[in-house]
């Protein structure tokens, strides 16, 4: 039996797993160690790498960012620093026709930048804003489905967790990926707001404008919120400008945001131990799901699976861009059954050795590599909203008690189609997320 044979053996058993509701790095674990011994033919090879296994991944200095950048969003969301984010992006909007959903959108990229998560922004900005977006009388399907798909700016907009694992998978620089990410985010944001006003010109009723303020409320949030956008610059621009290394970064970034809770928004012993726990957990979780991928990529790489499909790839005469645009279909279809993080763990081994493989536009292989990174984020991010599993659509329909699951969908919709636009523009127009890669070279 070839090694591509294998490969899609262990993948199915892998989505039998899932279909039954094994927590993805257990199943990945599983699949891996099933394959590793059938493949080696005795389960002593197995033991021996067991062994080194937990310490060869887990003693990675870079992986030190994640619960990081994780306590740096615990912080923000405990200290309210998400309701300050509401308020600033409000008091300059709010008073346009669906300005209080624009504002959502625009305060959920700005939480985003301090917190790296998309389910944790759609949760806590779900919770500042869909009272504010009832009040004034806004639709159920746009209140929940702005927010749900405002939620992926989370991952979108940098520090972003999805790409740090990116960034460790191929050995990419963490810098460059977070430089990328910006101008494609901006985008998704204006592309969430335009919907916005699309759908409030055609139906006014569903987003009435909200009330106006004066320059001195407008200041006074501004000032507010300036604490919060200098963390954000501080973060990404010593990261890409060589002062500070992301770990450093991360922990300057974290420091900021919890001295920021305290001071601006009360946060207390109770918050600081809440936000301690949930970045515990949340790192547990990632950890979990890194070493089944582990174990999981270790049984690929010994079926030569990789290897075979690049080489097969190449071999077949499809287009680069035929390839691309297959990848890019597989991680919408795999976005109905796993989440971002499982995906981008999955996949990059198997799917980066084929893209480095191929010629697209001449581009060098970093270049090459950056751009594939934010592809893959982009499509990983549409599994968040899209139907049947959309985690951001159930959380913000958990808290929207009212809005019936299948408004949220339809809801959702119209941003959807804004995601796909935006897929097909930086597909044609890599440049578009390494131009600021080009002009900020370190």
């Amino acid at each position: 039996m070839s090694g591509t044979a294998i490969g899609f053996i262990m993948f199915g058993i892998l989505m039998a797993l899932l279909v039954v509701r094994i927590p993805i790095g257990i199943a990945m674990f599983m699949v891996g160690a099933g394959g590793y011994v059938y493949l080696v033919g005795d389960t002593l090879p197995l033991l021996n790498s067991l062994k080194n296994l937990a310490y060869a991944r887990l003693s990675n200095y870079d992986l030190v960012v994640i619960p990081l950048f994780l306590l740096m969003g615990q912080f923000a969301t405990h200290g309210g620093l998400s309701r300050a984010l509401f308020r600033f992006v409000s008091a300059f909007l709010g008073h346009f026709k669906g300005g209080v959903a624009i504002a959502s959108i625009g305060a959920c990229a700005g939480f985003g930048a301090i917190c790296g998560s998309s389910l944790a922004t759609a949760a806590t900005m779900g919770q500042v804003a869909l009272p504010e977006l009832r009040r004034y009388g806004y639709s159920g399907a746009l209140s929940t489905g702005a927010l749900a798909a405002g939620g992926t700016l989370g991952i979108m907009i940098p520090p972003s967790v999805p790409l740090v694992i990116y960034a460790i998978l191929t050995q990419e620089s963490i810098g460059k990926l977070f430089m990328a990410a910006i101008l494609p985010g901006i985008i998704a944001m204006l592309g969430y707001m335009l919907v916005i006003r699309i759908i409030v010109t055609l139906n006014p009723a569903a987003g009435p404008a909200g009330p106006a303020t004066s320059w001195a409320e407008k200041l006074k949030s501004f000032i507010t919120v300036l604490p919060v956008l200098l963390v954000f610059v501080v973060v990404i621009v010593g990261i890409y400008g060589g002062w500070a290394n992301p770990t450093e970064a991360a922990a300057i970034g974290a420091a900021a945001c919890g001295i920021l809770a305290v001071v601006t928004g009360g946060m207390r012993w109770e918050g600081a131990m809440e936000s301690l726990v949930g970045t515990a957990q949340a790192t547990a979780m990632i950890f979990l799901v890194l070493l089944g991928a582990d174990m999981l990529n270790t049984a690929l790489a010994l079926s030569q699976m990789p290897a075979e499909l690049a080489t097969w790839v190449k071999n077949s005469g499809f287009s680069p861009l035929l390839v691309m645009v297959m990848i890019l279909v597989i991680y919408i279809l795999l976005g109905c059954v796993m989440d971002s993080l499982a995906m981008i763990l999955l996949t990059i081994p198997i799917f980066y050795p084929v893209v480095m493989g191929l010629d697209y536009w001449g581009m060098s292989q970093v270049d090459k590599s950056v751009w594939f990174g934010i592809l893959a984020l982009m499509v990983v991010e549409i599994g968040l909203v899209h139907p049947p599993v959309g985690m951001n659509v159930y959380i913000i329909n958990r808290l929207a008690k009212d809005v019936p699951l299948v408004e949220t969908f339809k809801g959702v919709i119209p941003f959807l189609i804004s995601d796909f636009l935006r897929i097909g523009l930086l597909l044609f127009f890599p440049i578009i997320s390494l131009y600021l890669v080009h002009t900020f070279r370190q």
